[in-house]
């Protein structure tokens, strides 16, 4: 068996981003010339996501809603989390609503989706650098 480790770096300019990774994580998958296995994608941050979904505009505005019903940011002070002076309670929250990771088959060298189906990044305490792991092991 085969390993291929790549890290994805992200630096979101907003506090919230969603951002369709599903190209990079392919391009990874052929760099790595396996091509039966499996794909893990997961974020490296304790305030960020990994999930899979449709790339659909609506959807993504529906996902930022949502998440701020949920864990509004504001007021950072409804957070005991925020009392040690930072002011992200609510991206860790979101992150454990929307998950950490993300595990594919590769089939034939591709990623092997359903319908619509698509891996992102979610953001939820951005403006500053952050990684994701694709681990990749197969044959």
């Amino acid at each position: 068996m085969r390993h291929y480790r790549e890290e994805l770096w992200f630096n979101a300019p907003t506090r919230r981003a969603y951002i369709n990774i599903t190209d990079q994580v392919q391009s990874a998958v052929d760099e790595s010339k396996i091509k039966e296995g499996l794909c893990l994608v997961n974020a490296m941050h304790i305030s960020a996501s990994v999930y899979i979904n449709d790339d659909e505009s609506g959807l993504l505005h529906d996902y930022d809603k949502w998440l701020e019903k949920l864990a509004p940011h504001d007021p950072v002070s409804q957070y005991r989390h925020n009392d040690t002076g930072e002011d992200n309670a609510d991206a860790h929250l979101k992150r454990q609503v929307m998950g950490r990771e993300v595990v594919v088959a590769v089939t034939n060298g591709k990623l092997d989706f359903g319908p619509w189906e698509q891996i992102f990044y979610g953001e939820f305490d951005g403006r500053r650098k952050k990684r994701v792991l694709v681990k990749i092991i197969g044959e």
